[in-house]
């Protein structure tokens, strides 16, 4: 997909600006604190439903402002244009999607694919378990038409018996509800078993180029229960008095990790910030390879402040590598990064100064 228009308003330091971006890369530079990052985050709300920095509320509405509004025009892979607006107040929010009103942002997420680089992606690797699994989830959100449907009756079946449990009611409806969680949380780790396999592949393969000292690099998923020894409905029933006292439900999917195995290298607990950011790196692009491969269209890669976030010889073999994708990328930086000295690609250049934003010649 390509992004040809951007339009925010009320955004961070911006009254009102617009970015028309180009097919290939597109370097976006500025001071510190400029707003280039903001101009990445806009385009991640329409695609994610939230700011990869945050919260809305929490600054990405510029400050005395009721509500942030953006607009995305792109072209799908399949040469169709699409255009769709968000108002968002930090709470309550519209949308609308070539026209019609939008019920849920989910359809925006699923109409946009939007990969973002950015200094907080050390946390798929270091963080907590809830962003391997939202990592997880976002790609099987865009290439299985039956994971969303799957996912939400998963949530309300976790919801009911959570909710039954803190009523201390071990009764029959609590039967039937955790009969139903079983079955949905199976299905749904059946799902996400199927993804990592599809996956694999492709992350050795960036492994392989940005982190070759990692030798074999496998992709694990840890279900949230001993799926060896015990079916989801045994694993249930088996935690019902403990998931009483605690008042919610201890295992399941929704405790879901991935765990990365590396044979040269310490797990993730031992790897440097630098091995750490390149892993994480390889987990991103190795999404957007596998959804360029089953849908035939490469998702959008937004790289923020590639220079301080990768070294030179780092940045080279990353840029020539999605030089040759196809795929539309958003770089920025208070300058453009080394990496692109001297690369021969199609590129358009913009400044961020005094809450505009200005193209520059090439």
């Amino acid at each position: 997909m390509l992004i040809q228009c951007l339009r925010a308003i009320s955004l961070r330091r911006f009254v009102e600006t617009e970015l028309l971006p180009g097919p290939g890369f597109n370097l976006i530079t500025g001071d510190n604190g400029s707003g280039k990052t903001s101009l990445l985050e806009a385009q991640h709300l329409m695609a994610h439903a939230r700011s990869f920095r945050g919260r809305v509320r929490d600054g990405l509405i510029r400050q005395g402002d009721p509500a942030l509004q953006v607009y995305l025009q792109w072209r799908a892979g399949s040469g169709q244009s699409h255009r769709a607006g968000l108002r968002h107040a930090g709470g309550d929010w519209e949308a609308k999607l070539d026209g019609a009103a939008v019920a849920h942002q989910g359809e925006l997420c699923k109409a946009l694919a939007i990969i973002t680089f950015e200094p907080g992606s050390h946390a798929l690797i270091d963080g907590s378990s809830e962003t391997r699994r939202r990592y997880l989830d976002w790609g099987l959100f865009h290439v299985e038409p039956s994971f969303l449907p799957l996912w939400r009756r998963h949530a309300r079946a976790l919801k009911q018996r959570n909710a039954l449990l803190r009523q201390g009611r071990p009764d029959a409806q609590l039967d039937a509800w955790e009969h139903e969680l079983a079955q949905a949380g199976e299905a749904l780790n059946a799902h996400r078993e199927d993804y990592m396999a599809r996956l694999q592949p492709h992350f050795q393969r960036l492994i392989d180029e940005v982190l070759p000292a990692a030798g074999a690099a496998h992709l694990v998923l840890q279900p949230g229960w001993k799926q060896q020894e015990l079916a989801l409905a045994d694993a249930l029933l088996l935690s019902r008095e403990r998931d009483l006292a605690l008042g919610h439900t201890s295992v399941g999917p929704h405790r879901a990790d991935l765990r990365l195995e590396l044979s040269d290298l310490p797990g993730r607990d031992g790897l440097s910030r630098g091995q750490t950011k390149l892993a994480a790196l390889a987990l991103l692009l190795a999404q957007a390879s596998q959804l360029a491969q089953q849908t035939g269209d490469w998702p959008v890669l937004q790289l923020d402040d590639l220079a301080s976030e990768l070294d030179r010889h780092h940045q080279c073999r990353l840029l020539a590598s999605l030089a040759t994708s196809g795929a539309q990328v958003f770089i920025t930086g208070t300058e453009p990064p080394p990496g692109l000295d001297g690369m021969d690609v199609p590129m358009a250049m913009f400044h961020v100064e005094h809450g505009q934003v200005s193209p520059r010649g090439s």
